[in-house]
């Protein structure tokens, strides 16, 4: 697989279909290989799709984290690291960044500092919550559509 590195550039995930028509989704349905009727592991949950994708283009630097998980929950750990490993013993830089930026998206708007912070001037202690804000504006459809006059905004008099 290592002197195949481009091949594995591109790989799409496996989507049944409703009637079995081919091979590979009568083989996902049963999970029975239907030339050898030996049993056969396919993925049906998101987790292992996300692994098996990551297994395949273990050469990405943002799939290290992925890939490590997937060689250590299969009981491959031996190829991590090393001359003959899959991946590297430490995690590349883009692996680092790709995994901070996620982690930054995923949280964003959602966290709000409950401490205060004395240094800004604020009174020690914790910040009560903040409170729900209720979206005024124009509302199409409905019975107040009209916007709502702000004051001392409007025509000036004459």
């Amino acid at each position: 697989m290592t002197e195949l590195q481009g091949a594995g550039s591109i790989v799409s995930d496996f989507m049944q279909s409703q009637i079995p028509f081919d091979i590979a989704t009568c083989m996902y349905y049963t999970g029975i290989d239907p030339f050898t009727k030996k049993p056969v592991h396919t993925a049906k949950n998101l987790n292992d799709r996300k692994m098996q994708r990551a297994l395949m283009q273990f050469f990405k630097p943002e799939n290290y984290f992925e890939v490590r998980e997937a060689l250590i929950k299969a009981g491959r750990a031996d190829l991590i690291g090393g001359c003959d490993g899959l991946i590297a013993a430490n995690p590349p830089k883009e692996a680092l960044e790709a995994r901070r930026k996620h982690a930054n998206t995923a949280t964003r708007g959602d966290h709000y500092h409950s401490v205060a912070n004395p240094a800004a001037g604020e009174p020690a202690g914790e910040r009560p919550s903040p409170p729900l804000v209720q979206r005024a504006g124009y509302r199409p459809g409905r019975k107040s559509q009209a916007r709502r006059k702000k004051p001392g905004r409007g025509p000036k008099p004459n």
